[in-house]
């Protein structure tokens, strides 16, 4: 099902979501990430998710609010589910806390290890850019929840 056919049934069975708008998205770099990531979202087990600051301050791009609406996408741009953001806020990579690592839902849902994964990720990305990764730098920390799968 594509994001727009997935909208459309949930503002069938949401009306009061017709006035909302939405972004469609895929979480990781990687097709393979895209689709594990978004199994993770639908099943519950990722609630969490976190993105370099700067990238916000390079694009002009206002940070995500609270109350927001994303649907979810797998690699192959097929909608898996509908989130809704409930928190967000920034904090530098080196106070990551281990609830978030645990909410982000990836490995083994360790703080080490999600500074590993995530510290190779953001350097990839950063590269990218010119950018060097900085254990100090902001990272963009939101919560949500599957409202429609």
């Amino acid at each position: 099902m594509t994001a727009e056919q997935m909208w459309e049934r949930v503002i069938q069975d949401y009306p009061n979501y017709g006035a909302s708008t939405y972004e469609a998205f895929s979480f990781g770099n990687t097709d393979i990430m895209a689709d594990e990531l978004a199994l993770l979202v639908k099943a519950g087990k990722k609630t969490a998710t976190s993105s370099v600051f700067c990238f916000y301050e390079m694009e002009g791009a206002a940070l995500p609010q609270g109350g927001e609406l994303s649907i979810v996408l797998n690699s192959k741009n097929e909608a898996e589910c509908i989130i809704l953001t409930t928190k967000v806020y920034t904090t530098s990579f080196n106070l990551v806390s281990e609830e978030h690592a645990y909410k982000e839902g990836e490995g083994n849902q360790s703080l080490d290890d999600w500074r590993e994964g995530h510290q190779a990720f953001f350097t990839e990305a950063l590269a990218e850019c010119n950018q060097v990764f900085d254990e100090n730098m902001l990272i963009v920390y939101e919560e949500f929840k599957v409202i429609w799968k």
